[in-house]
C-alpha cells in the first residue's frame, strides 16, 4: 500500500513537471541575476507569498483554470456517477446548498492549487539560478544559510558588487 502511494506521488509530480507546468507557465530562458536569486531565495525560505514577485516566469490564469477544471472533473464526475441514485432523490433545496458549498470548495482548492504550482516553479527557478551562482554549494544544505547571510548583508548595507563575495566568504567560513 505504501508503495502504491509512493508511486502515485512520484507519477503526479512527474506529470506536473512535464505537462502542467510547461502548459500553464511561460518560463524565461535568461539566467536569474544574483540579486534576484538572493531575494527570491529569502522570500521562499521565509515562507512568503511569491506570486508576482519572481522574475523569469509568467502564469497564464486562463490555462491554470482549464487544467484545474479538468483535474476537478476527474474527481467530481466519478463521484457523482457513483452517488447518482442518492443525489437524484435529495430535496432540491439541499442540492442548492450543496452547489454553493461545492462552488466555494472549487475556488478555495483553486487557490491552493495555484499556490502549489507557483511554489513548485519558484523552487525550480531558484535551483536553476543556484547552479549558476553557487555551483559548489548544494542548495538543500545551504539555502537557509544563504538567506540568513543575505539578510545580514542587507542589514550591513553591503554594496551589490561585493554581495557575492561576502556570501561566499561567510559560507566558507561557516563550513
Amino acid at each position: 500500500m505504501i508503495r502504491l502511494f509512493s508511486w502515485m506521488k512520484t507519477a503526479s509530480q512527474k506529470f506536473t513537471d512535464e505537462k502542467i507546468i510547461p502548459y500553464v507557465f511561460s518560463l524565461s530562458e535568461e539566467p536569474m541575476l544574483l540579486r534576484d536569486l538572493l531575494k527570491t531565495n529569502k522570500m521562499y525560505q521565509d515562507g512568503l507569498k511569491l506570486e508576482g514577485k519572481i522574475p523569469g516566469f509568467r502564469l497564464s490564469i486562463g490555462r491554470s483554470y482549464l487544467v484545474f477544471i479538468a483535474l476537478w472533473h476527474l474527481i467530481l464526475l466519478p463521484a457523482s456517477a457513483i452517488f447518482h441514485t442518492v443525489l437524484a432523490k435529495i430535496d432540491c433545496h439541499l442540492l442548492i446548498v450543496m452547489a454553493v458549498l461545492f462552488t466555494g470548495m472549487f475556488f478555495a482548492t483553486y487557490a491552493i492549487f495555484k499556490e502549489y504550482l507557483i511554489d513548485t516553479v519558484a523552487l525550480k527557478i531558484i535551483k536553476n539560478g543556484w547552479v549558476n551562482h553557487f555551483p559548489h554549494f548544494d542548495y538543500e544544505l545551504h539555502a537557509k544559510e544563504v538567506a540568513k547571510i543575505y539578510s545580514e548583508a542587507l542589514d550591513k548595507e553591503i554594496p551589490h558588487k561585493n554581495l557575492q563575495l561576502y556570501i561566499l566568504d561567510n559560507l566558507v567560513e561557516n563550513r
